[in-house]
């Protein structure tokens, strides 16, 4: 169809900014229908990353249950859903759950659904998550966090490959690929009795463990590159560059809210910057925050606690800043902060 039309005589000038316009346009509705072909995913040149990439691909192949391990914000979710992507349940449901997110009260209901009447606001027949993800497959982040009391339901449904909805008595059949992730140690969870061997092992058939950005040196400018074409497309924007010296500051950051917080660091630039180019200003990069080498030989809710104190202390307790920087909601950060014993 007609772009815009051009009254006679025509202006040149006038011409040529409608058929620029007309040009620029086109470019945008092709990259729009590209992305709707293929989604694509960032995976990197660093060893550690190929590492688990590969074994993405293998797995993707079965129908193995999977548990992803790894700090807050080294792409959990993206994995999840690559390997979803390489699978033979691509065309069919993708259904993610923050398991962290689901209050004791309503755990069953969210998950395994409830029949008309069950309680009292059970106004109709309401199926879960897990049936809604029939057919295709389950992500289930923060599984770590589960209580004990209720990682029991959670290893009844999958063990049995049924769930029976709250206010029934009858199970239904499931065919559903789940996937578990968690920035916990769980065998160290197993150890101390806070979370069950039983369900351990039977969410654990494969292993992924993604590394932090801070293991991934060479990736740091690649993901950035990446992360600003995606930002530039949500938005619309016409191109924008990084500065050098925001280049500079990006491979020289810590990076402690991983993948997370410098795409929220990169989404807030583009929304600020005033021109095609982002500076180190615009990233909130005038300072860094430098990588503490002792933290080498911690265990993952180590860093998180530690990860966690730091960005407070930097934000003087300031909880909305200190979840924008770490990539968290306000409830996630206080739970954490609950769960650390980290005082306000």
């Amino acid at each position: 169809g007609a772009f815009d039309y051009v009254l006679k005589p025509w202006e040149n000038e006038k011409l040529l900014s409608v058929v620029k316009q007309a040009v620029d346009e086109s470019r945008k509705q092709q990259k729009k229908l590209d992305k709707n072909v293929v989604e694509s995913f960032f995976i990197g040149n660093s060893e550690t990353i190929k590492k688990s990439y590969s074994l993405a691909d293998k797995v993707a192949k079965t129908d193995a249950n999977v548990l992803i391990l790894g700090e807050n914000g080294t792409g959990k979710y993206v994995m999840a859903n690559y390997i979803h992507q390489q699978s033979e349940r691509k065309n069919n449901t993708f259904m993610a759950v923050d398991l962290g997110a689901l209050s004791d009260s309503i755990f069953e209901s969210e998950l395994f659904g409830y029949a008309k009447g069950a309680f009292t606001d059970a106004k109709m027949d309401t199926p879960g998550r897990f049936e809604m993800a029939q057919n295709g497959t389950i992500f289930l982040d923060e599984i770590g966090n589960v209580p004990l009391h209720l990682q029991s339901k959670l290893l009844q449904v999958i063990q049995t490959k049924t769930v029976t909805r709250l206010g029934e008595s009858k199970p239904r059949n499931l065919n559903v690929r789940i996937i578990t992730a968690t920035n916990l140690n769980l065998k160290q969870e197993v150890a101390d009795k806070n979370f069950r061997e039983d369900l351990y092992y039977r969410i654990n058939t494969m292993e992924i463990i993604l590394p932090p950005l801070r293991e991934r040196l060479e990736d740091k400018i690649p993901l950035a590159q990446f992360l600003l074409q995606k930002m530039i497309d949500k938005y619309d924007r016409n191109d924008v560059v990084f500065e050098e010296s925001a280049l500079t500051k990006i491979q020289q950051h810590a990076w402690n809210g991983n993948i997370r917080e410098m795409e929220n660091r990169i989404e807030r630039a583009i929304i600020l910057c005033e021109n095609n180019s982002i500076s180190a200003s615009d990233l909130d990069l005038d300072e860094i925050t430098s990588y503490d080498k002792n933290n080498d030989d911690l265990q993952l809710s180590d860093i998180e606690k530690n990860t966690i104190e730091k960005v407070l202390a930097k934000n003087n307790q300031n909880i909305s800043k200190s979840a924008e920087e770490l990539g968290l909601s306000r409830a996630s950060l206080y739970r954490r902060m609950e769960k650390y014993n980290i005082s306000n």
